[in-house]
């Protein structure tokens, strides 16, 4: 098994026209992650990559693929509202990659998200990829993970890329990895993590990468 992202998975890229979306996208799709749409706004009708269709708005993109993530390389000012039009289309994990998301944005944002019952990984976080599946939502390089039975989930992205990349190094292949980010208000914390990995048979150990500043270590 896997935490969060999996087989199952069904992508959605907000932004997949942009620089970065573009190639990240590019990047998922070559792992081997299931993208279904892609969204820009007044992009609709066109494709990505010759097989992923763009639509205008998350809403028509699910009602069309029946895609139950996003992902979100929209720049600072739109992120917040990226946020919210995915969750408002039913999508039910979101994951926002933008770093300069404002606090005060992500104060409306993180309760509007949870009373909709939708999962937010980051923002400005590096995503999760789970490599047993295939599935890498997010800007992890995926040639440094093997699978096997070890959780990480880390504030910082570059650290978890050492770690992930040590344990592979040694032998130790990774379960799912999970970048929470580093912002003062994200949507899941240490212990949200580290309950779905006690939950999973799959996982065995965790590595879990903290930062200064917080309780949130200690906490979980």
């Amino acid at each position: 098994m896997s935490i969060l992202v999996g087989g199952e998975t069904r992508l959605i890229v907000q932004g997949i026209t942009g620089r970065q979306g573009s190639f990240h996208a590019s990047q998922m799709l070559e792992y081997g992650t299931n993208i279904v749409a892609g969204v820009t706004p007044f992009r609709g009708g066109t494709t990505f990559n010759g097989r992923v269709p763009v639509f205008d708005s998350v809403e028509d993109a699910v009602h069309e693929t029946a895609a139950n993530t996003s992902i979100i390389y929209v720049p600072a000012p739109g992120a917040p509202d990226a946020m919210l039009e995915a969750a408002d289309a039913g999508i039910s994990l979101v994951v926002c990659i933008t770093e300069g998301v404002p606090p005060l944005d992500m104060v409306k944002v993180k309760p509007y998200l949870q009373d909709k019952g939708v999962r937010l990984i980051g923002p400005n976080c590096p995503g999760a990829i789970s490599p047993r599946r295939r599935c890498k939502v997010g800007i992890m390089p995926g040639e440094i993970h093997i699978p096997g039975p070890v959780g990480v989930v880390s504030r910082s992205g570059t650290l978890t890329y050492e770690a992930v990349a040590q344990l592979t190094a040694l032998g130790i292949g990774q379960s799912t990895c999970i970048g929470i980010g580093g912002d003062p208000i994200i949507g899941t914390n240490f212990r949200d993590a580290v309950e779905l990995f006690n939950a999973d048979p799959d996982t065995h150990a965790l590595v879990l990468i903290g930062e200064i500043g917080g309780t949130a270590e200690e906490e979980a």
